[in-house]
């Protein structure tokens, strides 16, 4: 008897697992807290196998998709960094198919979740895209003519770490000026902590005077009530957002741009912004089709429904 397709994405915080149709529907979904990066390999993987289990409710499991927020390698077998998880050069595929007895695939979180909005999602029907999530950082993922294109390490579509400003802020990957530092939910926060003081703002009072308690959620809140300071944050980030996709759409020329991760929520607050830097960025704009900007359709399930695909794709090669 034919068995459920399971994905999970697993991230520095939970992991969650879902039954994922063949039309990329989301049937059941269990989640668990992710154990953490101090913590022995195992108890990750225990963490991964509980939350697989509960999703396929007693099911047969024909395979299994992970997404690992950290590199993987190109064979797709091992997880070599992840920051906020213990991996490090681990033979996560092989590891997890041994335990439960069904293929495995593995891929960035990022990727599988280019994958699904091709596939599933705002990308789906174009020849190339470029997906970029936007959550803490910035990740992302590359189709060209049909292809997701991985790298020659596996490690394409980290987007967040290209450098936009020599000399610039310093990033947690060692360098300064990453993308991420002024593009990202953190430098949302980072940027409505700064602006603080200079006009009245809803944030005061939220964040009961103490700038260090300002959070993501309380600048999307203070924007939909017209907050100025929270507004203007949303702004910059949004402006920096444009930059980048303006290299991104100069190497890559794609059809259209997908917008995905907890910071697109915002919706046109923060894709607005970086139309107009787009096309004010992009070398040789008014003689060229610019890429349509386009919020993601699949959520935070994006990374498991790739994940999913991804082992799905394996099994019918």
């Amino acid at each position: 008897m034919p068995g459920v397709y399971v994905g999970v994405d697993v991230g520095g915080t939970k992991v969650l697992a879902g039954v994922v149709d063949a039309q990329g529907h989301v049937v059941r979904q269990a989640r668990r807290a992710t154990p953490g990066r101090r913590v022995e390999v195992r108890h990750v993987e225990d963490a991964l196998d509980a939350a697989v289990r509960e999703a396929a409710d007693g099911e047969p499991i024909a395979g299994v998709g992970v997404a690992a927020a950290g590199f993987v390698d190109a064979g797709g077998e091992r997880v070599m960094f992840a920051p906020h998880l213990p991996w490090q050069g681990e033979r996560v595929r092989d590891r997890l198919a041994e335990r439960w007895g069904v293929p495995v695939a593995l891929d960035n979180d990022a990727t599988c979740a280019a994958l699904a909005e091709w596939t599933y999602g705002a990308a789906r029907g174009a020849s190339s895209a470029i997906v970029v999530t936007m959550g803490t950082g910035i990740g992302g993922g590359v189709i060209i003519d049909g292809l997701l294109v991985r790298g020659h390490n596996g490690m394409a579509g980290e987007f967040g770490h290209m450098q936009v400003v020599p000399g610039g802020r310093p990033c947690e990957c060692g360098g300064r000026g990453c993308w991420e530092q002024y593009s990202s939910g953190n430098a949302l926060v980072r940027d409505a902590r700064e602006r603080l003081g200079e006009l009245p703002s809803l944030l005061e009072e939220a964040c009961g005077g103490d700038p260090d308690l300002i959070t993501g959620s309380m600048v999307g809140d203070a924007a939909e009530e017209g907050d100025l300071v929270a507004r203007h944050a949303f702004e910059s980030v949004g402006d920096w957002l444009g930059v980048g996709l303006a290299n991104l759409v100069a190497a890559f020329d794609p059809e259209v741009v997908v917008i995905g991760g907890g910071l697109s929520a915002a919706g046109d607050r923060l894709l607005e912004p970086a139309r107009h830097a787009l096309v004010r960025s992009l070398v040789g704009a008014p003689h060229r089709d610019v890429p349509a900007v386009v919020t993601a359709l699949l959520g935070p399930s994006a990374g498991l429904v790739g994940a999913a695909e991804l082992v799905r794709r394996q099994e019918r090669r």
